[in-house]
């Protein structure tokens, strides 16, 4: 498996390290929950991948994705979605525990990691609404006793929605690369709101096998459905049956003191009670957050979409003037409180986020009338602006060949498509909501959930030898920074092989120059900088580091450096 990258590596310290603080401090009460119905009967096998409760399905469609329904209230919802999820919510968790040991292998640093992250963890509970504690104590009473040793269950799963928001405000430059639109009036084939999104997080390859539909149907506010995965209610993704979206960008934050309001649960309470942008700006208006993140907002009775940008010591709010109907959301701020503000104004220096937001106008702007079909070709797209190469895996790409999914919304008819594997490149699969809520709460067993005839196909480059390649490229690439870490030596050929396989990365050259230059041959490794800074370089302090590397290759080997006039 290839070794995460720098961010990805941030994401599963925080997934994995908000797990473990529990296990020092922080939350120590459960929720009351004495008011609240708790039976939900058995789960059964109606057949292979189908399990059936009283208030709760579970199956696998032929795309590859799990389709959960669930409903009732809060501990119903949380109990029946544990026992449906018992398998797949331990192998999330063993994705998460094996991450960390092999990121932080040290026993002692792990536990001067949890009593930290215990500490900051103090008040999480505080800051989340009793409905979700409940709903993840419920499901938590399917969490394997496997890692017990860490935290108990529900504390796990609790600190386990902060991951994400841990996971950002570790990473200093390099946040996840989501980019997503809104377009609407004359940017659509139909006139109708359509919405299109890369969730570009990154835990471990085992963490995105198991993709999941979540369809909720709480006791109170509305029906809603998030694309997420086992142990998650948080939603990064969503709509609900009043044609409300939500989707989440995280946007450049200091380091916080304490946890507050994950970003996930904030979300998901939009989802379930909001109907419109206004409820939504409410929603969102009374929680306390502890990294920053924009919420792309898009309502079917508004007939339009907004961005919500929230972070520890400012709120905002973008909308478009002067009728403009796309709006394009990357990992920066766009609303007025940080037109000034020092960490988006660095972001948008130093980080590929300018880069992805520019791309993104360019291809919906230039586009025909966008459809359903054309929104997931944009989001499958891999050139950087006016279609250059940039070499798959790049982060400046829109498809940074990462993406736990893509997913698009047209809410005036309840419409989502959401990718199966790998990342967004599997077909596009179409769910009507008001369909589903109907066919999965029947009695029939076998009926299926997702309209079929509205799906889109899969990505041919999924197919091609191209891709494979980049397959085989991850997996090599991981092993040569394997080998430079440890100062192995490496055949040549196998050298050559990596630049074969994806020729146009500059990190392929760069990750070739690093190996000559631990070995101290100067001369190669200047050769492989060079030919790395020609590329399309991902960020700027990335470039800085070639040009680092290119300066002292050329004095190892007596290339005097030019002095500069005074």
């Amino acid at each position: 498996m290839a070794k995460p990258i720098p961010y990805q590596r941030c994401i599963v310290i925080g997934c994995c390290l908000a797990l473990a603080a529990a296990s020092c401090a922080g939350v120590k009460q459960l929720p009351d929950v004495a008011a609240y119905r708790s039976e939900v009967g058995c789960r059964e096998e109606s057949s292979p991948d189908f399990y059936v409760m009283r208030q709760g399905k579970l199956r696998r469609n032929g795309q590859g994705i799990w389709e959960l329904y669930v409903s009732g209230n809060a501990l119903e919802r949380g109990l029946t979605n544990g026992l449906l999820t018992r398998e797949l919510l331990h192998q999330q968790e063993t994705a998460f525990v094996s991450q960390v040991q092999e990121l932080v292998p040290s026993r002692f640093r792990q536990r001067l990691l949890r009593g930290f992250l215990g500490f900051f963890n103090r008040q999480l509970a505080d800051h989340v609404p009793e409905e979700y504690q409940v709903e993840i104590y419920g499901l938590s009473r399917s969490a394997s006793d496997t890692f017990n040793f860490i935290a108990p269950p529900y504390q796990r799963l609790l600190y386990f929605h902060g991951a994400h928001d841990i996971g950002h405000a570790l990473q200093d430059l390099a946040l996840v690369g989501c980019t997503s639109f809104a377009a609407w009036g004359q940017r659509t084939a139909d006139g109708k709101l359509l919405i299109g999104r890369n969730f570009d997080f990154y835990a471990g390859d085992e963490f995105a096998k198991e993709k999941m539909v979540a369809f909720i149907r709480p006791d109170s506010g509305y029906n809603h459905a998030m694309v997420t995965w086992a142990g998650m209610v948080g939603a990064v993704s969503g709509m609900n049956e009043k044609g409300l979206t939500v989707t989440i960008n995280a946007g450049k934050s200091d380091m916080p003191l304490k946890a507050k309001t994950p970003i996930s649960l904030l979300t998901r309470e939009i989802l379930q009670y909001a109907a419109t942008i206004d409820e939504a700006i409410r929603i969102a208006s009374r929680r306390q957050v502890f990294v920053s993140e924009s919420i792309l907002v898009a309502s079917a009775a508004d007939g339009m979409a907004v961005l919500i940008e929230v972070s520890p010591k400012k709120f905002g709010v973008f909308e478009l003037e002067n009728g403009e109907d796309l709006l394009v959301c990357a990992n920066h701020f766009q609303s007025e409180p940080y037109q000034s503000d020092k960490n988006n104004l660095r972001q948008l220096a130093e980080s590929h986020s300018k880069y992805r937001f520019d791309r993104m106008r360019e291809l919906a702007a230039t586009a025909p009338p966008l459809t359903p079909s054309s929104a997931a070709a944009i989001l499958r797209n891999r050139e950087g602006k006016e279609g250059i190469a940039l070499g798959n895996g790049n982060e400046k790409a829109i498809n940074q060949l990462l993406a736990h999914h893509g997913v698009i919304f047209q809410p005036a008819d309840r419409l989502m498509w959401v990718s199966a594997n790998p990342y967004q490149l599997g077909e596009f699969v179409a769910y009507q909501l008001d369909d589903v809520f109907r066919r999965a709460s029947s009695t029939a067993k076998d009926t299926a959930w997702a309209t079929n005839h509205l799906n889109i196909p899969e990505d041919p480059f999924v197919r091609s030898a191209e891709f494979r390649d980049y397959q085989a490229f991850r997996v090599q690439a991981g092993e040569l920074e394997a080998a430079v870490a440890a100062g192995a030596s490496v055949p040549d050929k196998a050298l050559d092989e990596l630049l074969r396989l994806n020729p146009e990365f500059w990190k392929a050259n760069f990750l070739v120059g690093e190996y000559y230059f631990g070995r101290r041959q100067y001369a190669e490794a200047l050769r492989y900088f060079r030919l790395a800074a020609s590329k399309e370089v991902t960020t700027a302090p990335d470039r800085r580091l070639i040009e680092k590397r290119i300066k002292k290759s050329e004095r190892a080997i007596g290339i005097k450096q030019p002095k500069l006039k005074r």
